[in-house]
């Protein structure tokens, strides 16, 4: 008899299969679709993805579909030290969106995760290393380097010029050795074989940028580049989001702004595996039952609003974006203030919730529940 398909919203029942009959886990994984395969690990506990993956007949099938997000959370329950496997499989967009969650401190890289990151996808196949290195910007490349090493140029025609003591060279032009004595450079040194046999160009771009190139200007783009690599994952910028917090007047909150339709929202591809928001009837916040009563349509444009204001939340708030509680806790913030901008919007208008939906965007309730209590909005 075939083995049936797994049910994409019960991992536990999998590796409990597993821990009894492993291949009877695996012809069940084989049977199962590959989206249901993702869903399957997306929602798996973290600790628990590692195995789940193992399990996996074709995980070089499910991997590269994971949501951006979602390969950071793993990769990194996993441990980078024992994610090569995983790694090898992931897409170029999907290791620097990982990077750009988990690699910067607020508007700084964290050179140590950069690091740590770097070392990690070292220890893949060369053709995967490349293409992940050919999707990172040149400038984080030069500051990572610029933060383990010191570079020198041998200058032309001076066969007096001697190496610094302790520099190693590829190729007789450029030298490097490492800033901080017994720091091992073997990732440092695999990087730059890998660029200077494949892709010169690079490696001659990051060899002079880290002898001569500015940090703070060369942080700047690298931070541009990030920024706006994020906005596409529905992250907007530090400026925009903070907008969510913005003062209104007491006798400007019960208003209704003519601004485009509030059910109008686009569609974009989340980074963070959320399948649908807790719409049933009976939720603790007010805005789930609410959002329960609109029809299929406006419930979908509604979804991503609200993630919208989530995200929004997770930027302002200075939420750790490669942390997997970081969203479910801007979820909950954004369900509890949006709920009482609501209540206020539709007792001070004397309207039902879903009249309102209809009418004001969840920015503006977010900001009039906010307004309400800043203290408590805030903390």
């Amino acid at each position: 008899m075939a083995p049936l398909p797994l049910a994409p919203d019960d991992p536990r029942a999998v590796l409990k299969l597993a821990r009894g009959d492993r291949r009877a886990a695996v012809d069940a994984l084989r049977s199962t679709p590959v989206q249901d395969q993702v869903a399957l690990v997306c929602n798996a506990p973290l600790d628990a993805r590692g195995e789940l993956l193992g399990l996996l007949p074709e995980p070089e099938r499910v991997i590269p579909l994971l949501p951006e997000a979602e390969l950071c959370f793993t990769v990194k329950a996993i441990g980078l030290a024992d994610s090569a496997w995983v790694l090898e499989h992931a897409t170029p967009e999907q290791v620097t969106a990982a990077i750009d969650l988990d690699a910067w401190a607020s508007f700084e890289p964290d050179l140590p995760a950069l690091s740590d990151w770097v070392g990690a996808l070292a220890s893949t196949e060369r053709a995967s290393f490349r293409r992940a290195v050919e999707a990172l910007d040149p400038e984080l490349l030069v500051l990572h380097l610029k933060s383990r090493v010191e570079v020198f140029q041998k200058a032309a025609g001076d066969d007096d010029w001697m190496a610094p003591e302790g520099a190693q060279t590829l190729e007789g032009q450029f030298y490097y050795r490492a800033r901080n004595d017994g720091d091992d450079l073997a990732s440092i040194s695999e990087l730059l074989r890998m660029l200077f046999e494949e892709d010169y160009w690079t490696y001659f771009r990051v060899m002079q940028g880290a002898m001569w190139e500015l940090e703070s200007d060369t942080q700047e783009w690298a931070l541009r580049w990030r920024t706006g690599r994020l906005e596409d994952l529905g992250f907007p910028s530090w400026d925009e989001s903070m907008r969510i917090y913005r003062f209104i007047r007491p006798e400007d909150r019960a208003r209704m702004p003519d601004d485009e339709p509030p059910l109008a929202g686009v569609e974009w591809s989340l980074p963070v595996w959320i399948p649908s928001l807790p719409a049933a009837a009976g939720r603790e916040h007010r805005i789930f039952d609410a959002i329960a009563r609109l029809t299929e349509d406006e419930r979908r444009a509604c979804f991503y609003a609200f993630v919208a204001v989530a995200n929004k939340i997770a930027v302002a708030d200075s939420m750790p974006l490669s942390d997997a509680t970081s969203i479910p806790r801007a979820i909950d913030k954004a369900a509890r203030w949006i709920s009482e901008g609501l209540a206020h919007v539709a007792r001070e208008n004397g309207l039902d919730d879903v009249a309102v939906l209809r009418r004001v965007g969840l920015d503006w309730l977010f900001s009039v529940g906010a307004n309400l209590d800043p203290e408590h909005a805030r903390s």
